[in-house]
């Protein structure tokens, strides 16, 4: 990528990704147990439910991709998502997460109509799992804790939009755009 201070040229790169935020009061709450937990991600990135995870694009392509992703959310409707409990990806990968007790469907929709764009076609690592991560790559001991006590947490809200972020490698992940679903 072009230096932070210059025009981005035709051809740099850019890292985005695509999620569902977390609104208040909720987001800020799994933000700081992330980060209680010494999740070192936890500055970087805030509550979210990742419908598309860091993707590296050309710069150039960036309009396309948002006229992409503006057709995805017209073509889907807004939905009710409910956020209850903990669960874990151990021992495959090191993480706690609060789970998508409603909403799965919807968010897998999402996720597979969004990385059906050429442009973000990627191999995924493992199957998509909607979920937001409270603790990853940190003490066994940590992880317990994070598990243990959000195990009886809970939110349901609704999800009208969902947002593109974009990353430049030294500041957290900014929101570039909002879509609305349903148009």
């Amino acid at each position: 990528m072009g230096r932070s201070d210059e025009a981005p040229g035709e051809g740099d790169l850019i890292q985005i990704g695509v999620a569902v935020d977390i609104p208040e009061p909720w987001g800020g709450q799994l933000t700081r147990r992330r980060a209680e937990a010494g999740d070192p991600q936890a500055a970087d990135i805030p509550a979210h439910v990742t419908l598309l995870g860091p993707t590296e694009i050309p710069v150039a392509t960036l309009a396309a991709v948002e006229r992409h992703l503006a057709a995805v959310a017209a073509a889907h409707l807004p939905f009710t998502l409910h956020l209850r409990g903990t669960g874990t990806f151990r021992p495959v990968t090191q993480v706690v997460f609060v789970a998508v007790a409603a909403g799965i469907s919807e968010c897998e929709l999402l996720a597979a109509a969004i990385s059906a764009a050429p442009e973000l076609h990627r191999e995924a690592r493992f199957p998509y799992h909607p979920h937001v991560t409270v603790a990853q790559d940190v003490a066994p001991e940590a992880l317990d804790k994070a598990y243990e006590d959000l195990a009886d947490f809970s939110a349901m809200f609704e999800v009208e939009s969902f947002t593109l972020f974009s990353h430049s490698g030294q500041a957290r992940w900014q929101p570039r755009r909002d879509f609305r679903l349903g148009g």
